[in-house]
């Protein structure tokens, strides 16, 4: 059956009225706002099937389906798309009115919901038990599977092979045992194996589309013993089922107090167990009640994917994307550009001057070349320690604008990218001379030999006269160390990535790169040595190498003297430390007299019992406006395990000659605090994501231990939201301003522009949310305006739609309704399943901030960068919304 009504609408609050009204348009005209709605009513189920205005003009209907790519985001919503997606939320409420008010005509006997075409169709989408990941390629695909698992066991695939054959990874292994089980009790199978006919009656009624087929099938799993009903114990073994399938310890310990906390919600009349029916009150109404709403009003611009618009002239495609490039990274091309340009220019200057000296005639271009790379190799050896004064770079970020124009968070790239620009230099001096410039000495006839023995002296009698020189000893220890420390600093080797022998681990980590590093003073002294005894050049002024070397080793010298008086200046002493799960040390010290910071600097770090020598860089987690500071140290190499031994061996005893530290807290006064290791800091020292006040909206995302510099912006913000209200109620009552002693960060509330900030933290371990539990609670509590949006999630579950979270997304919803806590983050903020859709956030973003500028913060594993940074630069091409991104680099 259809139904046809016309609805009206005053426009000037959006709320429908039935009595009739008007409107007026743009022009000041009163128009009718009338639209006409067809609806299909089948049964109980009540459905939509078109909007449109009831005077026939189709711009309604047009400006409905308009698309969010392109400039369509640029322009403001027209009043009939604004109008008809208004009436649209309404006519959903009205099919669900209309839809109960059916259902409850036909009586309990005849009542059955098409539940694939009702507002219960969400629910399909909790209770797929073949995703699109794990099998979801078809009966195809299974029965290959088969085959191959079955080729030793005469066509009969055993229980301990289900999860494989239907595409389930191992870490399912014991939910698929379930299924197994569950299937088999409704077959009636008997047996531990199953053959291919059996199988494929499986497969149909796990992948059946029906939410029926896959309630029974979920109910049966739970009903252990197919007696028909779910008791307290089902659900507490079905509980500890899926907290192991999805990595959640947490949720296992508590199973009791869950499943107590279910029958307590579906059992109201304690009868000490639950019905089918109840499992599906509890899918239909539970998991994503609080969240449907917002869904709602965004599901059909968030369904749309933003493409770029594919130009078929080859010329035009290249001139946009030249250009789009050009925009993005204007700032690294001139600074490429000159360092380049440079470059080049002495080569050519040093080539050019060879060119035209005797020594030509002997050796050719091989000198001019090897002249050539070693001007070069004098100026990148001289600005390669420039990215890595830590002190000159933090002034300058803080104190000038140069910022506007050079890419300091780029600083440790440039290192690199010089470090190849000197081995390239070296590779080039090193080969010409070696292979190319004393051979042809030592073949040279005496004519021409003659034009050189000014330089040379005596004619060398054989080639291991020059290896054996000053300039020849020292050239090649130079070339040795350069590689070592090369070799070293690359990832594979900085990060113990190489599968190496156990007897030559140790060669490989961070802290032989750390050491080898450091060879950088006689790497310097050798190669002053080396330049100084030239074999063509005798006068002083022709020794350039000093002349290059002398300001940028001055500064960084100034800089370390900086840094050792600094820290032994300020010291601090620790006020608390705990080791959380995921192997995560936190560090709580007192503030020195006069440390000020920016929320997103770092400080470095060094603990004289692990090394006296070692310095390690950390983000600072505490906020500005607090009386202490605080670090989150991840448990990755050989430096960070010895500190959290030392620490746990002062924290806790040893039992039983076995020294462990779980999770514990060490308080200053305790017996053991006295004997805590020392730790030396120094900094602060500027980092991307101390710029987030230069935006009004901010979007924060930490990947794993990354969420650090996230934690103390959360935090500044906070703070400074405070500050700004204590600021207004003054002024309002008093006409006074508070003291500036109450703003949390240096430069004071003027320099606050964040009025929005979006925080995605995204962990693997549902015990790393223990690291900023109590920060999460307290900037919850604290955002009385809604400024700061957080979500936090949990790659370990399975996504939202998978049977195997289904049950975990139940009872988070109950559990955070009933008692205001997630049960996956133990904070107040509820947790989403499996990664974010990063192209959904940033268009969410950009819908709500049209002809904003956000900043993008990211801190993590290089992974997920190049991801954020090409939708932060698609998203800014093509539409209103400008988005910069930062990625925090040590």
């Amino acid at each position: 059956m259809s139904a046809k009504f016309n609805m009206l609408s005053d426009l000037s609050d959006g709320n429908y009225v039935g009595n009739g009204s008007s409107s007026k348009s743009h022009d000041g005209k009163e128009e009718s706002a009338i639209v006409e709605i067809i609806m299909d009513v089948h049964g109980d189920s009540v459905d939509l099937r078109s909007i449109k205005p009831a005077t026939g003009d189709g711009n309604l209907e047009k400006d409905y389906q308009l698309g969010l790519s392109g400039k369509g985001l640029e322009k403001k919503s027209s009043f009939g798309s604004s109008f008809v997606r208004t009436a649209s939320v309404r006519l959903k409420q009205v099919s669900r009115e209309m839809k109960t008010f059916a259902s409850f005509s036909k009586g309990a006997q005849g009542r059955h919901l098409d539940k694939t075409k009702t507002s219960a169709a969400h629910a399909l989408k909790g209770l797929k038990f073949i995703s699109k990941t794990d099998g979801g390629a078809g009966w195809a695909q299974v029965e290959k599977r088969f085959d191959e698992l079955t080729v030793n066991t005469n066509g009969y695939l055993p229980r301990s092979q289900f999860a494989r054959c239907i595409g389930m990874n191992e870490e399912s292994k014991a939910f698929a045992g379930e299924l197994f089980d569950a299937l088999a009790r409704k077959t009636n199978i008997t047996g531990d194996s199953i053959n291919k006919a059996q199988l494929k009656d499986f497969w149909d009624q796990i992948s059946d589309q029906s939410f029926d087929s896959r309630l029974r099938v979920f109910f049966d799993m739970v009903d252990t013993n197919a007696d028909g009903r779910i008791t307290e114990g089902e659900i507490r073994e079905i509980i500890c089922l899926c907290g192991t399938t999805n990595k959640l310890s947490n949720i296992q310990n508590r199973a009791e107090e869950y499943a107590a906390l279910i029958m307590e919600e579906l059992d109201p009349e304690k009868c000490g167990y639950i019905m089918i029916e109840n499992l599906e009150t509890l899918l239909l109404h539970g998991p994503s009640h609080s969240s449907r709403g917002d869904r709602r009003y965004l599901s059909q611009m968030l369904s749309q994917k933003l493409k770029p618009t594919y130009e078929t002239n080859p010329v035009v495609r290249w001139f946009q994307s030249t250009k789009y490039f050009l925009l993005d990274n204007w700032k690294r091309i001139w600074v490429l550009a000159l360092w380049i340009g440079v470059s080049l220019g002495l080569f050519a200057y040093k080539f050019v001057q060879y060119r035209n000296k005797a020594a030509y005639e002997v050796m050719g271009h091989c000198v001019c070349m090897a002249k050539g790379a070693a001007e070069t190799l004098k100026l990148n050896m001289a600005i390669i320690l420039l990215p890595v004064c830590r002190n000159t770079l933090t002034w300058l970020r803080n104190k000038t604008k140069l910022g506007v124009v050079v890419p300091f968070d780029d600083n440790i790239y440039f290192h690199m990218l010089i470090a190849a620009g000197i081995t390239v230099g070296v590779a080039i001096h090193a080969i010409y001379h070696l292979a190319c410039d004393f051979p042809r000495i030592l073949h040279a006839s005496s004519e021409k030999y003659n034009l050189i023995e000014p330089f040379f002296g005596d004619r060398p009698s054989n080639y291991w006269v020059f290896v054996k020189s000053v300039e020849g000893v020292t050239g090649i220890v130079l070339v040795i160390l350069m590689a070592i420390a090369f070799t070293l600093a690359t990832p594979r080797f900085r990060r113990g990535k190489l599968n190496l022998p156990k007897s030559l681990k140790k060669i490989a980590g961070f802290n032989s790169f750390w050491y080898c590093h450091h060879i950088f003073i006689i790497v310097y002294a050798l190669l002053i040595v080396h330049g100084v005894y030239l074999y063509l050049a005798k006068k002083w002024y022709q020794k350039t190498t000093w002349m290059y070397l002398a300001v940028p080793v001055t500064i960084y010298a100034v800089e370390r003297l900086i840094r050792a008086l600094r820290s032994s200046i300020k010291q601090v002493s620790i006020i608390k430390v705990a080791c959380y799960p995921g192997n995560v040390l936190a560090l709580q010290m007192s503030k020195p007299p006069g440390f000020t910071y920016k929320s997103g600097e770092y400080i470095f770090v060094k603990c004289p019992a692990v090394s006296p020598f070692e310095w390690h860089p950390f983000s600072i987690t505490s906020a500005p406006g607090d009386d202490y500071l605080s670090v989150h140290i991840r448990v990755l190499g050989d430096w960070t395990r010895q500190l959290q031994a030392k620490f746990s061996q002062a924290c806790q005893p040893p039992s039983n000659g076995i020294s462990g530290l779980l999770k514990a807290e060490c308080l200053q006064g305790d017996n053991n605090s006295n004997t805590l290791p020392r730790v030396i800091i120094d900094g602060p020292y500027g980092a991307p994501a101390q710029d987030y006040k230069d935006y009004e909206v901010v979007l924060l995302v930490g990947l794993g231990i990354g969420a650090t510099p996230m934690i103390s912006i959360l935090k500044d913000i906070v703070n400074n939201l405070k500050a700004l209200e204590e600021e207004e109620d003054n002024t309002l009552e008093n006409g006074t301003v508070p003291s500036q002693s109450r703003v949390s960060s240096p430069g004071g509330l003027r320099d606050f522009k964040t009025k929005r900030a979006y925080f995605y933290w995204v962990t693997r371990e549902q015990g790393s949310f223990d690291w900023f539990k109590g920060i999460m609670n307290e900037v919850a509590e604290a955002d009385h305006s809604g400024v700061i949006e957080l979500h936090n999630y949990c790659t370990s579950v399975y996504e939202e739609g998978d049977a195997r979270s289904a049950l975990i997304a139940m009872l988070q919803s109950i559990h955070h309704e009933k008692k205001g806590v997630d049960i996956v983050s133990g904070t107040r903020v509820k947790s989403h399943f499996a990664k974010p859709d990063w192209r959904s956030v940033y268009k969410r973003i950009a819908l709500n901030h049209a002809e904003t500028t956000v900043g993008v913060f990211y801190c993590g594993q290089p992974a997920l960068t190049k991801e954020l940074q090409h939708l932060a630069s698609d998203f800014s091409h093509k539409t209103s919304t400008k988005f910069d991104f930062h990625k925090e680099n040590f």
